[in-house]
């Protein structure tokens, strides 16, 4: 049963999204605003398409630009936070050159950042430039992925744009919490939550096979308060207040008490 829901899956998300990569191609090339709105239209089909339901709690911030920081379980977190709200992602330069999926991101307009100090710069200047021009860009701060029960700990350089500003104001930054929590309608539980994780040294496609055999699933989304860097002594105290925001979050979703909606 497993193997035949991935595979009409599979046909299913071929059908979605081809026809989509040109037209979103078009309208990155055109500077129209419709590539901001094709991937959520995009992405809300595509969980429709793999059985997950998307739970919103909070409010996502009208402020732009803004800096949204999450905890990073698994690739399933973009499609989970596109399908809410129109985004760009920043993530790993080595991304970029991943096959299809390099390609997706693209389209996406993520920002590619290089880990190696030599060319860091270059992907903060690129970061910055996209906050200047009032992008809503998603981080994930831990620098890696999880196994869906807890957050790693936070990598404060990250939060130096958070540092700069934009346009002589202090820049917005929302704490986002993404918790994977139901199958089936049942509680998914510490022992197959990393059904739904990527982390270590798992491949990707395996990975997605395994998604794509599971059945109905359920993501929850906070989106905290925002906040700005001028409400703390640093970028350290920032890092570590949006942390125990998001793990706090994230336990409360995990135990089954839900947010107010």
């Amino acid at each position: 049963m497993g193997s035949t829901r991935a595979i009409s899956r599979i046909v299913l998300l071929a059908l979605w999204t081809l026809p989509l990569m040109p037209l979103q191609w078009l309208f990155v090339r055109l500077g129209l605003a419709a590539a901001r709105w094709l991937p959520v239209v995009y992405h809300r089909g595509l969980c429709r398409l793999i059985g997950f339901r998307v739970l919103r709690f909070g409010q996502p911030t009208d402020e732009r630009p803004v800096l949204l920081v999450a905890n990073h379980t698994s690739w399933l977190d973009i499609p989970v936070l596109s399908a809410l709200s129109p985004l760009s992602f920043v993530a790993k330069h080595e991304v970029d050159s991943w096959p299809f999926f390099g390609t997706l991101a693209r389209l996406q307009r993520t920002v590619f950042v290089e880990r190696r100090a030599v060319r860091a710069a270059e992907g903060r200047d690129d970061l910055q430039r996209r906050l200047d021009a009032g992008d809503r860009l998603v981080l994930f701060p831990e620098g890696t992925s999880s196994d869906g029960n807890r957050v790693l700990p936070f990598k404060t350089a990250f939060f130096a744009v958070a540092s700069n500003g934009v346009g002589g104001r202090a820049l917005t930054v929302q704490p986002v919490s993404v918790a994977y929590v139901r199958l089936d309608g049942l509680p998914v539980g510490r022992r197959f939550r990393p059904l739904f994780a990527w982390y270590g040294g798992m491949a990707l496609l395996p990975h997605l096979w395994q998604v794509l055999k599971l059945g109905r699933s359920e993501v929850e989304v906070e989106f905290h308060p925002p906040v700005t860097i001028a409400g703390f002594r640093d970028r350290k105290a920032l890092a570590a207040h949006c942390h125990e925001t998001i793990a706090h979050g994230l336990g409360r979703a995990l135990s089954g008490r839900r947010p107010q909606a």
